[in-house]
């Protein structure tokens, strides 16, 4: 571990890397500074099976985080290295360094006396949506095509449906049968959700930078509880805000589980929309009118989306999703879409809400 740290620019000395216990991706250690009032560090070893375009992967975070610090410099803010990641290159000035075993290591300056929260309440959700709000908008200007897709078609669900009309085709654990029902489900849904879509090649749906894992533990917190700097950055790429917006309700504003086995426990908490809304509406004023009209479709969206994930990876025999029993991706998928029937029954008060917040400025 060493022989990797070294080939970075720390010009500090440090401790020896104690690994962290945090995501399903990446492997994570911080590395301590020695004397107090020097830098740490957080090192990583990039998954490379997942995101195999390494250097695309990491000019996005560099060209994202200079922008936004730019963007703060400009706008007189303090305490500016706690607000945005700051990537530490190797010696010879790349953003990754390379193994002779084929291993991407990367390191970050190490933000200090910050935390991050895994439990979502309204007060929360506001200061998240704000959060995700204004790390949009600071890249609004950004030009979308600058950055690559780290993950090729990760929000695209044309795509997606047709990793699931070649699963299904194929049928290769023979699990189609057991699931009409599904099929019939997704079928029924798929011109609606292909709209985002179409609108974009009609030129009337924009793309921007997102995030595309826009979920509340991938914010640090301050000590005083307040947003300071968004993080894991490995999924920001082109995409449409309505998928940022609905993957943090797919989740947050879902009163069951993903892969619950009860599905009665499913219903959307409307009230962790409408504040997660509010905090975003209230710095994303860079969104057309037809964006934040399609806000609420975003939440179907993203549900949809998962179901289809899900779905396609049980009949293809759990080649992507780690699973805890037989039967589990088939399970996230019936709680995906019972929490897609929700969504679809409180559209018209998802609308409602959108509307009054826009309206009450």
């Amino acid at each position: 571990m060493k022989d990797i740290l070294n080939q970075f620019a720390i010009r500090n000395e440090v401790a020896d890397p104690e690994p962290l216990k945090i995501g399903f991706i990446n492997e994570s250690y911080v590395v301590r500074a020695k004397r107090p009032g020097e830098k740490s560090y957080f090192l990583q070893r990039i998954n490379h099976h997942i995101f195999q375009n390494v250097e695309g992967l990491q000019q996005n975070i560099q060209k994202v985080t200079d922008h936004i610090r730019r963007k703060l410099q400009t706008a007189g803010e303090t305490d500016i290295e706690r607000k945005v990641l700051e990537l530490v290159p190797t010696k010879d000035g790349k953003l990754y360094y390379k193994t002779p075993e084929g291993n991407y290591w990367r390191v970050y300056v190490l933000i200090e006396n910050a935390t991050s929260q895994e439990k979502v309440t309204p007060k929360s959700a506001e200061l998240t949506g704000e959060a995700f709000g204004r790390f949009q908008c600071q890249l609004a200007d950004l030009p979308f095509d600058e950055l690559c897709e780290s993950i090729p078609n990760f929000h695209n669900i044309e795509f997606r449906l047709q990793q699931l009309d070649e699963a299904i085709a194929a049928n290769p654990v023979g699990r189609k049968g057991y699931c009409a029902d599904v099929i019939a489900a997704i079928n029924k849904r798929r011109e609606e959700m292909c709209l985002a879509e179409r609108l974009f090649r009609e030129g009337k749906l924009p793309k921007h930078i997102n995030h595309c894992d826009t979920k509340v533990n991938n914010i640090l917190f301050d000590e005083a509880g307040r947003p300071i700097c968004i993080v894991d950055l490995d999924t920001v790429m082109p995409g449409f805000v309505l998928s940022d917006f609905g993957d943090f309700m797919r989740t947050a504003a879902n009163t069951g589980l993903e892969d619950d086995t009860n599905l009665d426990n499913i219903r959307v908490d409307l009230e962790i929309f409408e504040a997660y809304a509010r905090g975003y509406l209230k710095q994303a004023t860079f969104l057309t009118d037809l964006e934040k009209e399609l806000l609420p479709y975003g939440c179907r969206l993203l549900s949809y989306m998962q179901t289809v994930r899900f779905f396609t990876d049980y009949l293809n025999g759990d080649t992507y999703y780690k699973i805890q029993y037989p039967e589990h991706n088939i399970v996230r998928t019936r709680a995906q879409l019972r929490l897609l029937e929700e969504q679809e029954k409180v559209a018209e008060q998802m609308k409602a809400i959108i509307h009054k917040l826009e309206k009450n400025g």
